[in-house]
């Protein structure tokens, strides 16, 4: 029986290295009768998520020095895609009841509809008040540590009607995690849900049951919470709701308390994420917390946000190379990033797609699972939200109107979340120069998505080259394609 299995083994390992399969025992790419679609977005001629050009592949062995080119290897293929989304936050609720009945259905369509929008999966919610909620609140009454008043019936206004409309508008199903900003003030040492303050150690338990609760709670109304994080923003001292953690105590937090409960109440399948702020300190946190095993092994993933770029620094996109190829075993996903500082005069800057385009790319080729946007929607303000922490969402709202404005952002996020399906698998892909940033994803339907952004003001043309075959095409001044090899 061994000399059976081991001649199998041999035969398999022969037809990998002889190309007749792959490592995943499927057989390899191939472009032999395939076209390629391309779809761009672009500043200037208008194109939106729009179709431009079919084009076919041609031998070419050996590009040239000066042939600018896209190079990808669909043979060499790294982390699975969970999916692209945002966040459903009380802001973005309440935006949308606002709407008129056909301006809701055309908002759903838009972003949960992968024919006729893009085809968001991913969402994000928050447990209790934040920044972008009306007002701060809580589930349970002041100095109740048993937990007996909890009740989320403020969300069942506006957030848990919204969710389910998101839901079933995607499909019927989301893949949803769930993220406190502050626990109760009177668990606080401040006492206060504004303002950072820590969590008491004597309420550690009593705010692990809180997770418990909320999640519980939102399964019976028919949503299901596929994940949490520990604590939005754990280093931020706000002026809204915040929560500090050192990674020390996060770690322990997780160890000792929030792990074994969730383990406890039937919740294991939960995938915990820890961090959830931004680049900067993301490997001294995840190293922190990882390096500890009885931490380690409740945590899915490391989350992480784009806001390091408040200090005037650009975006640190090695931090999360360095996480990944550290802790290989744990997933990175990008839980959440905006543009701050809203400015109506600016809902139809280019710039502020190429933010999310260069973000996105490079966190994708850094190992990233997950890429979760901010608030879905907003309104003309760049709100609600109670603190005045107004910011641009890829789509908002004149509520004086009821019109929707879409911005570039959300065409950028489309050129990622239509066309690169949960379950995909990145692929190889590298440009000649750097002027164009690329990633691509082979879909379990068998198409090979290739993303070109071009972010500046030159046409470029250039070759997209797979194995000795070419198809040549021009990247437009300030703009993202997304190639499909069918």
């Amino acid at each position: 029986m061994k000399k059976k299995i081991l001649i199998a083994c041999f035969i398999a390992g022969g037809l990998v290295k002889a190309g007749f399969v792959n490592a995943q025992g499927t057989a390899p790419f191939s472009i032999n009768n395939k076209s390629v679609k391309v779809i761009v977005s672009e500043k200037e001629a208008g194109y939106k998520l729009t179709q431009t050009e079919t084009l076919q592949f041609t031998d070419k062995p050996q590009p040239g020095e000066t042939e600018v080119s896209v190079f990808v290897d669909p043979a060499k293929t790294f982390q699975t895609m969970l999916g692209v989304g945002g966040a459903l936050t009380d802001a973005s609720a309440e935006v949308f009841a606002k709407l008129p009945k056909d301006k809701q259905k055309e908002f759903l369509t838009a972003y949960f509809d992968k024919d006729k929008g893009i085809g968001y999966t991913v969402a994000r919610t928050n447990i209790q008040s934040c920044d972008f909620s009306s007002a701060s609140y809580s589930y349970v009454k002041e100095g109740d540590a048993d937990l007996k008043t909890f009740d989320i019936s403020h969300d069942k206004t506006y957030r848990i009607p919204f969710i389910k409309a998101a839901m079933a508008a995607a499909g019927g199903k989301l893949t949803l995690f769930v993220s406190p900003w502050s626990p109760p003030a009177f668990m606080k040492d401040n006492n206060d849900v504004l303002h950072g303050g820590k969590l008491k150690p004597e309420f550690d338990q009593s705010w692990a049951n809180f997770y418990v609760k909320f999640i519980k709670a939102y399964e019976k109304e028919g949503i299901p919470v596929w994940g949490l994080s520990v604590q939005n923003e754990p280093m931020a001292k706000q002026s809204w709701e915040s929560c500090m953690f050192t990674a020390e105590e996060e770690r322990d937090f997780v160890k000792n308390f929030l792990g074994p409960t969730l383990h406890k109440q039937g919740l294991a399948d939960k995938k915990l994420i820890v961090w959830d702020h931004n680049r900067d300190l993301l490997y001294q946190r995840a190293s922190t917390i990882l390096e500890d095993p009885e931490a380690a092994k409740y945590i899915w993933g490391v989350g992480f946000h784009w806001y390091e770029t408040w200090t005037g620094a650009g975006q640190q996109f090695e931090s999360t190379r360095r996480v990944h190829e550290s802790f290989p075993d744990k997933n990175l996903i990008f839980t959440e990033g905006c543009i701050e500082k809203f400015d109506f005069a600016k809902v139809n800057d280019w710039a502020l797609g190429e933010r999310y385009g260069l973000s996105m790319i490079n966190d994708f080729n850094a190992g990233t699972v997950a890429w979760t946007d901010w608030n879905i929607l907003l309104d003309e303000k760049g709100g609600p939200n109670h603190v005045g922490n107004y910011c641009f969402a890829p789509v908002h709202a004149d509520t004086q109107t009821g019109n929707l404005i879409y911005t570039s952002s959300y065409y950028y996020l489309g050129q990622f979340s239509k066309f690169i399906r949960p379950g995909a698998k990145r692929v190889s892909a590298v440009a000649s120069r750097d002027k164009l940033l690329t990633t691509a994803y082979l879909n379990t339907d068998g198409k090979l998505a290739v993303v070109v952004m071009n972010k500046t003001d030159e046409k470029i043309e250039y070759y997209l080259w797979i194995k000795g075959k070419a198809a040549k095409t021009t990247s437009l001044p300030h703009s993202i394609a997304t190639l499909i090899v069918e």
